[in-house]
């Protein structure tokens, strides 16, 4: 499966986004603290998800991030989609080149499983994703982790809807 750190990043990202926003903007560095994901390679990833309008930027002290819609209007396949991935189980990328430029023996259905990974994905939303007691416990460590190491205010990790 070609899912690469770039999808799984900008999943992650949203998902932190979410989790954190509660109508205030949230900064990619408070992201970048508690997922250990660089802040210049989240600057690319949010610079795509902004194009594709599911963030919105706000300038200027107490400035950030949030995001465009709804988080049960946000699915983990526009998501990808947005950051120019794919979810690909073929080896030629979906294009049919597999075996010297013809189509191989399996192709088809590679390209179906990769067809019902991103309806799979497609059904999934970041309000699902939060209604996880297993993420919700996650996120709590890491607040609690980010605010005994500094990393965030205690006004961001008050945010967070449990």
């Amino acid at each position: 499966m070609r899912l690469t750190t770039k999808g799984r990043y900008a999943v992650t990202a949203m998902l932190d986004l979410a989790l954190h926003s509660d109508q205030k903007p949230v900064t990619l560095l408070d992201i970048s603290n508690r997922q250990g994901i660089s802040l210049s390679y989240l600057e690319q990833l949010f610079s795509r998800l902004r194009r594709n309008d599911l963030v919105s930027s706000v300038r200027g002290p107490g400035g950030g991030y949030m995001l465009s819609r709804g988080s049960a209007d946000i699915c983990v396949a526009e998501v990808i989609d947005a950051v120019n991935e794919s979810v690909d189980a073929t080896r030629c990328q979906g294009n049919g080149g597999c075996q010297q430029g013809a189509t191989c023996l399996t192709h088809h259905l590679w390209h179906d499983l990769s067809r019902q990974i991103h309806t799979f994905l497609g059904g999934i939303s970041l309000s699902d994703l939060m209604a996880r007691s297993d993420i919700r416990g996650v996120a709590c460590r890491q607040d609690q982790q980010s605010l005994a190491e500094g990393l965030i205010g205690t006004s961001t990790a008050a945010n967070i809807r449990l």
